[in-house]
């Protein structure tokens, strides 16, 4: 049993750290505080081969895996949740279905420009009235001869108002269930296609989220993504990996709040020496260090099984569960070691806090990871 991570992996990590720790983590803060979108900062990671990571040299990638790019998803994270998550959704949900359904052609034409960070793609699931309940999806697709025409909305859509292109849900054989619900991709610049302006949300305030209306949206027939009716077995596949890399952003998440409660507890002093000294606080030190080690490897497990090309349906939706309650559990605990300054903007682990609450959300709530991790134990 090997835990060791190859040189190869271990060169990525250091890279992705000290680009993350100098160019993202001093302006994460004004980030947050601007909502500004970090486009500076997507051109480099696109410059430094970070979008290429999880797919194949065929297609503009690297080959390096998934192991490989939940280390700078993690890393990513540790400096700035919002760029994290922009990361993520590009390319985990946005450009993986094409990557892991498309047709050559299809990947040849999509995944490629993804893969080097010429295009921002995006992941359209949510509905208003289909969210934890994915096949409820009210969206539609008729076919019209050589084409489809899309009519409906999804919305907590991550990276829309930037993305090039975006792999949508529709219903194609109404009365089937999820049995008939296919993927399409959807260049952006289609007629009848349009964006509404961002959410403003509580955390995750860099990255872009905002709602799709597409109203008589027509595209290509081939740009149907595998076989009709397939969609919904195609994105419960693709989640099994977003999750993966949401449990690496958690990561990410908890390791920042570890070490900025860790200096503080060592430079604050109380009743004549530092907070680290007090065993009150040392235990609480000790429990984030340990859930967030047990999370990290939980991750790992999970985007090593993938490269494996094994099943890790149960892995990923306990990577995330865990990795995701750990990021809120350890920045809530970083927030109450700071005490009073934790509570201000002085200090990041309040920004650390209202991003962890999404991992505990998004793509799958932990109500749903515990009902996925149920079914696989054949409950």
């Amino acid at each position: 049993m090997d835990f060791a991570l190859s040189e190869s992996q271990l060169m990525i990590r250091r890279m992705v750290s000290d680009f993350a720790g100098k160019e993202l983590a001093p302006i994460a803060a004004e980030l947050d505080r601007e909502s500004r979108f970090p486009h500076a900062i997507l051109e480099k990671m696109a410059g430094l081969d970070l979008f290429a990571l999880p797919f194949s040299e065929d297609y503009g990638g690297t080959g390096d895996g998934y192991v490989a790019y939940v280390l700078a998803v993690e890393e990513i994270s540790k400096a700035c949740a919002s760029t994290g998550i922009t990361y993520a959704a590009h390319c985990s949900l946005g450009t993986n279905p094409v990557y892991l359904f498309g047709t050559e052609e299809q990947k040849l034409k999509w995944v490629t420009p993804c893969a080097k960070g010429e295009m921002l793609s995006a992941f359209g699931l949510t509905e208003p009235d289909a969210g934890s309940d994915a096949g409820g999806t009210k969206t539609t697709a008729v076919l019209d001869g050589d084409q489809w025409v899309i009519n409906g909305t999804k919305c907590f859509i991550t990276n829309a108002t930037y993305a090039g292109m975006v792999i949508i849900t529709a219903v194609t054989e109404p009365g089937q269930g999820t049995r008939g619900i296919s993927s399409f991709i959807v260049p952006t610049d289609t007629p009848g296609f349009s964006v509404t302006a961002p959410y403003e949300k509580l955390g995750l305030k860099a990255s872009d989220t905002a709602e799709i209306i597409m109203e008589d949206v027509c595209i290509p027939a081939d740009y149907l993504l595998g076989k009709r009716g397939e969609g919904f077995k195609q994105f419960m596949q693709v989640l099994d990996g977003g999750r993966i890399s949401i449990g690496a952003l958690s990561v990410g998440i908890a390791q920042a709040a570890l070490e900025a409660a860790l200096n503080y507890a060592r430079e604050r002093r109380q009743f004549g020496r530092p907070l680290s000294k007090f065993q009150a606080i040392q235990f609480k030190l000790a429990d984030m260090a340990t859930r967030t080690e047990l999370a990290r490897l939980a991750v790992h497990r999970a985007a090593w099984l993938k490269d494996q090309g094994q099943t890790f349906t149960r892995e990923s939706a306990m990577a995330k569960l865990f990795a995701s309650e750990t990021a809120v559990a350890a920045a809530l605990e970083a927030i109450q070691i700071f005490g009073g300054y934790g509570y201000t903007r002085e200090y990041p682990v309040e920004r650390y806090l209202r991003d962890a609450k999404l991992m505990e959300i998004g793509e799958g709530t932990s109500e749903i990871q515990r009902l996925v991790i149920a079914r696989q134990l054949g409950c």
